[in-house]
């Protein structure tokens, strides 16, 4: 007899949705942030430093080791996050517009703000173009304190947070890929394009060999990388030509992208995320002080995190549910909705890559952004964690 097969829920293990991934992560972080201002910095920052070239045949590319986890290993990270957002908007809480709404308004007002307030700081000066930096929220985290909070919160208050992450993420692949994006080779991107068209083609005509998708990623990342694209994209673009299937379909547990998905969760926990933070957390905190915070850069990124996520989410959110274009989550009010406004201040991966991409060449300004990052990502958890418990515990004695 045959084991039953596994009912397909959107929001089953969601990426990744558990607080364990998330001490691991900040563990990361901290260990970096020791490492990068300790009497053995100089092996931390010539470590990331460090040329590794690989070749390939006649392919031949020397990258720092930051540049192979920037480029290549988060590449798998929003190959994950590319993954989710197909299945939410083809399967999951995203497909029904009414029901996505509300994260999706909410996640454009969480970009929005931020990017505003980052830019009412730095307009006209060198650091202008890092007005990307505070607009994502860090899946891994906010699910995290989510967790933390028990059984308490209420699924919908989980299932917006989740879906607003994921709609906040797209915003955040479209924003690198059209905003940080140093220079275009349009052979190679002609290249690239033709093969996501192939892979496409493939999937309308039914192909569900997973194989055919892992053949042709290196592939994927290697033109997406030459194109001057950042080769990230390239997780992004593969993951929306992987099979799933539709809605109520009982195959989708056993579908490509549910597989590979399922796969990979793990490696990008426990391996993928520590190691990004671990490479890109490390901040030399040497001439800095508290004062550094109170630089345009710092302040429009914190300041941006922390109020401007909160505003912006929140303010969109009521205007949608005002217009009825959109509901409140089942079991939250509009303190709860604050917590989570909160709660998605925390900016910490993905606001970190955009640091990167924004300051190249590890210009001063860079180190000034991971502070405001790191600073408005902890007071965000910890006071969206106090707020959204006092919010649910009001209702829990109403």
């Amino acid at each position: 007899m045959s084991a039953p097969r596994r009912k397909f829920d959107p929001l089953r293990e969601l990426f990744p949705g558990d607080a364990l991934g998330g001490v691991v992560l900040i563990t990361a972080a901290l260990f970096a942030m020791a490492w990068a201002n300790s009497p053995w910095s100089t092996s931390y920052f010539g470590l990331l430093e460090a040329r590794l070239p690989v070749s390939v045949g006649p392919v031949a590319l020397d990258l720092s080791v930051l540049h192979w986890i920037n480029d290549l290993v988060m590449a798998v990270f929003f190959l994950v996050v590319g993954m989710e957002i197909k299945r939410e908007f083809l399967a999951g809480e995203l497909r029904d517009p009414r029901r996505a709404a509300l994260p999706i308004a909410g996640a454009l007002g969480g970009m929005v703000v931020p990017a505003l307030i980052y830019a009412a700081f730095n307009h006209g000066t060198e650091a202008a173009h890092g007005w990307g930096i505070p607009m994502a929220t860090d899946i891994a985290f906010s699910l995290g304190v989510l967790a933390l909070l028990g059984p308490s919160v209420p699924r919908g208050i989980t299932v917006f947070l989740a879906a607003l992450a994921i709609a906040d993420d797209l915003g955040a692949v479209l924003v690198i890929a059209v905003f940080y994006t140093a220079h275009l080779n349009l052979g190679a991107l002609w290249i690239a394009g033709g093969i996501v068209a192939v892979l496409a083609m493939l999937e309308q005509a039914g192909v569900r060999r997973l194989s055919v998708w892992l053949a042709a990623a290196p592939f994927l990342w290697f033109y997406m990388h030459a194109s001057g694209v950042h080769a990230t994209i390239a997780g992004v673009l593969l993951a929306w030509t992987i099979p799933l299937g539709k809605a109520g379909d009982p195959n989708i547990s056993d579908s490509p992208l549910e597989t590979l998905q399922h796969g990979l969760k793990p490696w990008v926990t426990w391996g993928v995320m520590p190691l990004f933070a671990l490479a890109n957390a490390g901040v030399a905190m040497g001439g800095m002080s508290f004062a550094s915070l109170a630089h345009p850069v710092a302040a429009g990124v914190g300041l941006g995190l922390l109020f401007g996520k909160p505003i912006g989410i929140l303010g969109l959110s009521f205007l949608t549910v005002r217009l009825g274009w959109a509901k409140l989550p089942r079991g939250a009010g509009w303190l709860q909705m604050a917590g989570v406004g909160m709660i998605a201040g925390i900016g910490f991966t993905v606001a970190l890559f955009v640091a990167s991409l924004s300051f190249r060449g590890g210009t001063s300004l860079e180190p000034l952004a991971k502070i405001g990052i790191l600073t408005a990502s902890t007071v965000s958890a910890v006071l969206g964690a106090l707020f959204l418990r006092w919010g649910l515990a009001r209702v829990a004695r109403a």
